[in-house]
């Protein structure tokens, strides 16, 4: 996708990158050390819902990286393409430490249970590995998050169509019940991704489910 299909389709204000922007940005990626985005280790992908109106969502793809076997954190994007918003970030942390947090503070964080027993919580695969083995792998991560706690703000409201990050930060929740789905969210995605969301519940049946601590 062109720099000009981009901007075209997000419909964020401003033309495609000149020359001059192309190469001081190649000039960047040679010379600099970009070792925070470099230590990014896992592309996960799921929906996220705006704590202060749960009939809205958006897709979420969490680029994420460990800070600590406590901590993890990750950055939003709208999508996995490289022309893709930055929307928001998300931290992750283990139950240990969820369990040192207040209870006002709880309230901030959210469960991984649903999204990953669902099958709406995908790691999605590169091209060429082969689906059969970069499913295990993507279960065995599942196994991890299972159990991991999420406080995630967006700043950037694409699903209604801002061009820019307006306003405050928006506190974002998860979905933690089959029936508050809007109908074909997963089926649409699934079909992009090539995946089956109903295939993924199934391989994950036998993870546990943890005891979700109240507040969350």
């Amino acid at each position: 996708m062109s720099a000009t299909e981009s901007d075209t389709n997000h419909h964020v204000p401003g033309g495609p990158l000149s020359t001059k922007s192309k190469v001081l940005e190649t000039g960047a990626l040679l010379a600099q050390n970009f070792a925070p985005v470099n230590a990014i280790c896992a592309h996960l992908n799921a929906f996220h819902v705006y704590t202060s109106d749960p009939s809205r969502c958006v897709e979420a793809n969490h680029y994420c990286s460990h800070i600590s076997e406590d901590v993890r954190q990750c950055l939003i994007y709208d999508t996995p393409q490289p022309n893709a918003r930055l929307i928001g970030v998300e931290y992750m942390i283990s139950p240990k430490l969820y369990s040192t947090l207040d209870s006002e503070e709880r309230k901030l964080w959210h469960s991984h249970v649903f999204e990953v027993k669902s099958g709406m919580l995908i790691m999605p695969g590169p091209a060429g590995v082969p689906t059969a083995g970069w499913e295990v792998a993507e279960t065995k991560e599942m196994e991890e998050v299972i159990g991991l706690y999420g406080k995630t703000y967006h700043f950037w409201q694409v699903d209604r169509g801002d061009q820019l990050p307006l306003g405050g930060p928006e506190l974002m929740g998860s979905f933690t019940r089959a029936d508050q789905l809007p109908e074909g969210l997963l089926e649409g995605r699934d079909e992009r991704y090539g995946i089956s969301s109903q295939q993924k519940k199934e391989k994950r049946g036998y993870i546990g489910e943890p005891e979700v601590e109240k507040g969350a």
